[in-house]
């Protein structure tokens, strides 16, 4: 505890645009614009967050005839924040003075139990499967099951380290239960692992279980979790098919539509590539409504600027959206979504059309924002952090 402390070495980011390097290296001038992506955006600062709370129905704004009626929304930089420094992989990280006892590597080899529960990751693995009340309600075994550098809400729990993280990377025994691990929450969240690749579908219990998700949303944390801890351990390339499908059960499918705002802000920002982010942000603005509210998009500088023409994509500095044209209403209504149920790492990378019932784009998607997940509210300055980041390593 305490290896996360300032160092005057390194200057944190304070806006949202410095903590987010997807679109730094990339321009958008060969790729046509979305007819409706002009829209509003702005970036949170720790001095404005504290007056950046609403409620989640005002998440969608309604565009009126008068500009000043539209509401501002506006990315979490805490949230911005928070997964910069994963994905850097904790720049101002200091070594802890005390000795590195491989505590989450003893674990995963069934040496010592989870604290405080006193309970090992063979039982939870064997036992625990299937058990959904379990999964539900105990709150100490998500910190070890998927272990990360930085303190969660389990205070027994301990951090990752860098030396421990190599071991445990070539530890085949250590690797063949966390990956097991892994396919128990998937398990959990009516999800499959279909192979050594990260690949998923839907599971037989997909409906059920999408249910529960949508309304547990304390589960969006453990996600957050979970695809950090894939990534400290090696399995970086597993993230990119499960963001991959909750973008498309959230956006294209409605199953999941308290889902689209952890998706956006946090999920796609585990991603430490910055290609597979682009892509799947292209994917999620494609099929995002409305579309004007899309804020995770290439700042409009990059896009031909506003002055010049272009339209100012998310990310731009509070351009409003121009009101929807009967032609863009009636073409949202006729559209219609894929079917496809498979997310592969490739289709994440990729996302092609395959041939032969792959996932497909969805061209439309009819439904209210109203599920946004609270896109607009804020921590206040005391918190300084927004409700889900707040607890965003659980």
């Amino acid at each position: 505890m305490g290896n996360l402390l300032g160092s005057w070495r390194f200057k944190e980011p304070s806006t949202v645009e410095e903590c987010d390097s997807t679109w730094g290296s990339d321009s958008e001038r060969d790729e046509p614009a979305a007819e409706d992506d002009s829209g509003i955006s702005d970036s949170v600062s720790p001095a404005e967050s504290d007056r950046a709370a609403g409620d989640p129905e005002d998440a969608s704004p309604q565009l009126s005839e008068s500009p000043e009626a539209v509401p501002k929304m506006k990315r979490s930089f805490y949230a911005a924040r928070d997964l910069y420094k994963y994905r850097h992989s904790y720049p101002n990280y200091r070594k802890s003075w005390q000795p590195n006892e491989y505590r989450n590597l003893r674990f995963y080899l069934n040496k010592i139990p989870l604290v405080p529960d006193g309970i090992y990751v063979e039982e939870i693995l064997t036992k625990w499967r299937g058990d959904y009340d379990k999964l539900e309600h105990n709150h100490t075994y998500i910190q070890w099951l998927f272990p990360l550098r930085e303190q969660g809400l389990n205070f027994y729990a301990h951090e990752l380290t860098q030396d421990e993280i190599k071991e445990f990377q070539s530890t085949r025994e250590a690797k063949r239960r966390f990956l097991a691990a892994y396919s128990l929450m998937l398990d959990f969240y009516g999800i499959k692992l279909l192979d050594k690749s990260g690949n998923v579908a839907r599971a037989s219990n997909w409906q059920e279980r999408f249910q529960h998700l949508n309304e547990s949303q304390h589960n969006y944390l453990r996600i957050t979790r979970i695809l950090k801890s894939l990534g400290e351990l090696g399995y970086e390339a597993f993230k990119a098919p499960l963001v991959r499908l909750f973008l498309e059960e959230s956006l294209c499918r409605n199953t999941l539509p308290n889902m689209q705002h952890s998706a956006l802000e946090y999920y796609v920002y585990t991603i430490r590539l910055p290609a597979t982010r682009r892509r799947l942000l292209r994917y999620a603005r494609q099929h995002y409504r409305p579309a004007h509210a899309f804020l995770w998009g290439p700042p409009s500088k990059r896009r031909g600027g506003v002055g010049a023409g272009g339209s100012g994509g998310a990310g731009s500095s509070g351009i409003r959206a121009p009101a929807p044209t009967p032609e863009h209403q009636r073409r949202g209504e006729e559209s219609t979504c894929s079917s496809g149920i498979i997310v592969s790492s490739h289709d994440a990378g990729m996302f092609p059309d395959p041939a032969g019932g792959g996932l497909k784009g969805c061209t439309g998607l009819g439904f209210s924002a109203a599920g946004l997940e609270g896109a607009l509210t804020m921590a206040g300055a005391r918190g300084e952090r927004s409700e889900h980041n707040k607890f965003i390593s659980l």
